[in-house]
C-alpha cells in the first residue's frame, strides 16, 4: 500500500523503520514543525522528520493538520492508509476522510484502558501489572475507534515510563506493520471497543511530578517511576527544587516522618506514610545528577530535615 506516516518523537522511529523496510511504500511523513530543542534552543527537525530526511522521504510539517495547503498535498499524494504513532496533533474529519483505509494509530495501552496522552505513565502510576499496545482506526472521539490488533506486556517492578515505553515501541512496530499488512490483504476486521473499562490518561504536567512523601511508600515509588524520565520527579529541599530518580524500599528499623531524610553510611533514606525509601540518583538545584550518597557527603544535613 501507499502510506503516509504520521509521528514526531523517538518512540515513533521503530514503527517508521519497520514500514520503510516493508513491502509498502512510505510516500511521505507528517510530523510536528521544527522547534527549538536542547540547551542551545536551536531549531531542530523532529526525530521522525530527521529519519525521513535520511531516506529521502518527503516531510510535511503543517502547523495544524487541518491547514488547506496540507490537505491539498495529502490528496495529491493519495495514500491508501496513514499509520500514526505519537504524532501529537488532533486530526479533523477533513484529514481523516482522505485515505480509503483511514488513519491507523498505534496506541500504548490495551484499549479501552488509558485513552489519552500518557497511557504508559498512567499504567505505572496506578500499579497495573499488565499493559500493552493497540492498533485502531482513528475516529473523531479520542482513542475510541475500532481495534485491529492488541499485544500485551508485563510491567516489571523496576520499570520506568522510559523503559516500558521503549519495549512497547519496539514490539508495537511489529503490531503496526502486521496491521497494515492485514488491511491490505483483507485479513483484518476492526472490532468496536467495549463500552466498559474505559479510562483516561491525561498529559502529565511538571506540577504532577512533585512527590508527596506523605503518601504510602508504594505510591511514592509508582509516581516517581511513572514520571521518569519525563517530566521528572521532584520535591523541595531547603526551598529549592530537588530532582529524584527511582527509589527502592528500604529495610530499616528506623521510624522516619514523611519526607524526613536520614543519611547512613552508604545510603540515604526518606520517610513516607508507611515504610522508608532509599534514594537513588538525585539532582540538587544547579548541580549535576549524582547518587544520593554522593550528594549527602557534600551537603551538611541537619537532623530532621525533610523533602517536601
Amino acid at each position: 500500500m501507499r502510506l503516509v506516516f504520521a509521528g514526531t518523537p523517538e518512540v515513533a522511529l521503530p514503527s517508521l523503520r519497520a514500514l520503510i523496510a516493508s513491502r509498502h511504500e512510505v510516500a511521505a511523513v507528517v510530523t510536528r514543525p521544527d522547534a527549538p530543542a536542547g540547551r542551545g534552543q536551536h531549531v531542530t527537525r523532529s526525530p521522525v522528520g530527521a529519519l525521513a530526511d535520511e531516506h529521502g522521504i518527503e516531510v510535511l510539517t503543517p502547523e495544524k493538520p487541518s491547514d488547506p495547503a496540507f490537505l491539498d498535498r495529502l490528496r495529491e499524494i493519495a495514500p491508501d492508509c496513514c499509520p500514526v504513532v505519537a504524532y501529537g496533533a488532533l486530526l479533523r474529519k477533513s484529514a481523516l476522510e482522505i485515505p480509503p483505509h483511514g488513519w491507523v494509530n498505534l496506541h500504548f495501552s490495551v484499549l479501552p484502558a488509558w485513552r489519552g496522552a500518557a497511557p504508559v505513565q498512567a499504567a505505572l502510576w496506578h500499579g497495573d501489572e499488565i499493559t500493552g499496545a493497540s492498533t485502531f482506526r482513528i475516529v473523531r472521539e479520542l482513542d475510541a475507534g475500532p481495534v485491529f490488533g492488541v499485544l500485551t506486556e508485563p510491567v516489571r517492578p523496576d520499570d520506568t515510563a522510559g523503559t516500558l515505553l521503549h519495549r512497547l515501541a519496539e514490539a508495537g512496530a511489529g503490531l503496526l506493520l502486521s496491521t497494515v499488512d492485514g488491511i491490505q490483504d483483507g485479513a483484518l476486521t476492526a472490532v468496536d471497543q467495549p463500552a466498559d473499562g474505559v479510562s483516561y490518561a491525561g498529559k502529565i504536567a511538571v506540577e504532577d511530578a512533585k512527590v508527596d512523601f506523605g503518601q504510602p511508600g508504594l505510591a511514592v515509588d509508582r509516581r516517581i517511576r511513572a514520571v521518569t524520565p519525563d517530566p521528572g520527579a521532584w520535591a523541595l529541599f531547603r526551598g529549592e527544587r530537588f530532582k529524584l530518580g527511582p527509589v527502592t524500599r528500604a529495610e530499616s528499623d528506623t521510624t522516619l516522618a514523611p519526607g524526613e531524610v536520614l543519611v547512613e553510611r552508604k545510603r540515604v533514606l526518606v520517610g513516607t506514610a508507611t515504610f522508608p525509601v532509599r534514594l537513588g540518583e538525585v539532582q540538587a538545584q544547579g548541580k549535576k545528577r549524582m547518587q544520593a550518597s554522593d550528594w549527602a557527603r557534600g551537603t551538611r544535613l541537619e537532623a530532621g530535615e525533610r523533602l517536601g
